[in-house]
């Protein structure tokens, strides 16, 4: 049975969960694994922290994902499919995983989230 986000140990989950099928992904893995060869053990903590802040506010993540996805586009670049990819995939892992208010809400702000970095990196 599906729960609702509650805890850090949640949005632990959601966040492997969703790298782990990213990794392996024909569309959009290869940004991860070949034009950035991303540090897992550095990245994977600031994805819990920037989730966490979204779905409980805590205040935790400090970064820039703006300037950093557009570092990446320079090096290889991002399309709007690549950004519809990767939301595709969020949004069926956090429907694989869970239910409830605080899952519709990630679901809510990973859409607004790949649709301000379409706007800022694809179109500008």
């Amino acid at each position: 049975m599906k729960t609702e986000i509650a805890t850090k140990k949640d949005i632990q989950l959601l966040v492997d969960t969703f790298y782990d099928k990213v990794k392996i992904d024909a569309t959009i893995g290869f940004f991860f694994t070949e034009v950035v060869q991303v540090n897992w053990e550095k990245h994977l903590p600031k994805m819990y922290e920037f989730w966490e802040n979204i779905a409980f506010s805590t205040g935790n993540y400090k970064g820039n994902p703006i300037e950093l996805h557009k570092a990446i586009h320079i090096l290889h670049t991002m399309t709007q499919n690549h950004f519809d990819h990767w939301l595709k995939i969020f949004l069926a892992t956090i429907d694989e995983l869970f239910e409830g208010n605080k899952a519709a809400y990630l679901k809510e702000r990973a859409t607004s989230i790949a649709t301000f970095m379409k706007i800022k990196i694809v179109y500008s």
